[in-house]
């Protein structure tokens, strides 16, 4: 069934998308799912046990120099601002030649080092942070539609910390092995590995972030890299009895985290929404069983997803009332842009900014080390070696060490629907210590959310797709200002 299912979604994205010279985020999980949910795929789909504790020492190279060379003077077309940026490449191998490229934005503020730094992740697996979070999400900039130049994203989240975008495993964006069979090694476990190294080695270059609070954030697939990460960082902590890392709190977005509950969920999501009928959903509900274990399904189940499956053809399935691209050709000058409007084919303008020679140079990105495009999303992570069913007790072990971690879903998203986390979160029985209640913005409601005992705070954002920050860029600052101060979500218009 899942395996039919899948199929059926990913035809739906290539429809959706159209003609177009890259590989969209919305096409990549889907194209994951396919593979994982194979019999004998390949992947390990057991839990994240252990933690291969990371030589550090022997994967520590030089800084010195290399963050004044990673200054970013002016990106082409840019607007002016009062930040800085940064970026270039850290080695996390170098006998393998493995790098993975960064972007940096630090706050306007004057003093900066007192605000947190921010890690943000995407997902996929195989898609950019540079792409999405930087280009299309929570970044200081958006790409016009003309591919050549840039407006201000008001709400970029480096009004609220230093936001650091990275680009992994090697094979996404401008990462890159000089060791072709690294492409062929990726997995969870690696990506948690490599990006930690990645941390330490940058926070020797950029040394007066070393004490600053830290935290990571992420959406869709990067509900396994973020978890993932995190556990990496305790883990050498504690080995090394000192904090290496000063990791504070986690935060996912339309997250993937529990297989068997996103997939019930997004059905739910379905009929609850009018997009399937209750007689498929009640049909789907009693023949399919998406627990891990399940190998085959019914004739039942799988007529019943078909049905499903046509019935969203026309929609795009991670913002369900979002318009479609219909034309996916540059302009010659930019069309008028608006923050609050985003414009659905805002892929094709950053395909055609970032593979810009004056770009590629004004950024630092080596794409001689690349025999191709740059991409948003990778046809280089073809085989994933790791990827477990669950990551709800890495998130239950985060939370025993102190943690804040929350959780948030824009409820538009079909795909990785506010359903599925509502379904993940229950699993983990916690009790609630602030009851479910909405929350507030702009003198409007801003979401819906309930804090659980255990530092957990699960909050939606109305009116977002997947890509929270896209859609409701105010609300998702708002969002990400609370996480960070530790405070909780205005429950009154008066407070916002």
């Amino acid at each position: 069934m899942e395996k039919r299912l899948f199929s059926s979604l990913i035809l739906l994205v290539v429809f959706l998308v159209g003609k177009s010279h890259c590989k969209k985020q919305t096409e990549q999980l889907g194209h994951f799912y396919n593979a994982k949910l194979k019999e004998n795929s390949g992947i390990d789909k057991s839990l994240f046990e252990g933690i291969h504790h990371v030589k550090t020492a022997s994967k520590l190279h030089p800084q010195e120099g290399l963050k004044e060379k990673d200054k970013i003077q002016r990106l082409p077309g840019q607007p002016q601002v009062k930040f800085s940026q940064y970026a270039g490449y850290v080695i996390v191998d170098k006998s393998a030649g493995r790098a993975l490229y960064y972007y940096f934005a630090e706050t306007d503020h004057e003093s900066k080092e007192s605000f947190p730094l921010l890690l943000w992740l995407n997902g996929g697996p195989g898609c950019s942070s540079l792409a999405y979070g930087a280009m299309q999400e929570l970044g200081p900039f958006r790409v016009r539609s003309d591919g050549k130049t840039l407006y201000k994203n008001l709400y970029s989240w480096n009004n609220a910390a230093n936001v650091l975008f990275l680009e992994s495993p090697a094979g996404v964006g401008f990462s890159y092995s000089n060791t072709t069979k690294d492409y062929d090694e990726n997995g969870d476990r690696r990506t948690a590995e490599d990006n930690y190294v990645f941390l330490v080695n940058w926070l020797q270059r950029f040394p007066e972030y070393k004490d600053t609070d830290f935290y990571i954030a992420g959406e869709s697939y990067a509900g396994h890299y973020v978890p993932q990460l995190a556990r990496t960082i305790l883990s050498h902590n504690e080995m090394a009895n000192q904090t290496l890392i000063n990791l504070k709190g986690i935060m996912i977005g339309n997250a993937v985290i529990n297989d068997e509950t996103d997939v019930r969920g997004m059905y739910e999501y379905f009929k609850n929404h009018a997009l399937i009928s209750y007689e498929t959903a009640d049909q789907i509900e009693k023949s399919c069983d998406f627990s891990p274990s399940a190998s085959t399904q019914s004739a039942e189940c799988d007529a019943a997803t078909e049905v499903a499956s046509l019935n969203i053809y026309y929609l795009d399935i991670y913002n369900i009332y979002a318009p479609l691209c219909a034309n996916s050709s540059l302009t010659a000058h930019p069309k008028r842009a608006s923050i609050m409007n985003f414009d659905p084919c805002s892929d094709n303008y950053v395909y055609a900014y970032l593979n810009r020679p004056d770009v590629q140079e004004a950024m630092h990105a080596n794409i001689t080390k690349l025999d191709h495009d740059w991409q948003p999303c990778s046809d280089l992570i073809q085989n994933w070696n790791d990827s477990p069913s669950t990551i709800i007790p890495l998130l239950q072990e985060l939370m025993s060490n102190g943690l804040r971690v929350w959780i948030f879903s824009g409820d538009t998203d079909g795909r990785v629907p506010v359903t599925s986390t509502q379904n993940s979160i229950n699993t983990m029985k916690l009790p609630i210590k602030t009851p479910w209640h909405a929350w507030y913005h702009g003198g409007e409601v801003g979401g819906y959310t309930q804090v659980y005992k255990g530092d957990l705070t699960f909050a939606t954002v109305r009116g977002a797709g997947h890509q929270v920050p896209s859609y409701q860029p105010k609300r998702a600052l708002s969002l990400v200002s609370h996480f960070l101060n530790g405070s909780p979500l205005p429950n009154t218009s008066r407070y916002t």
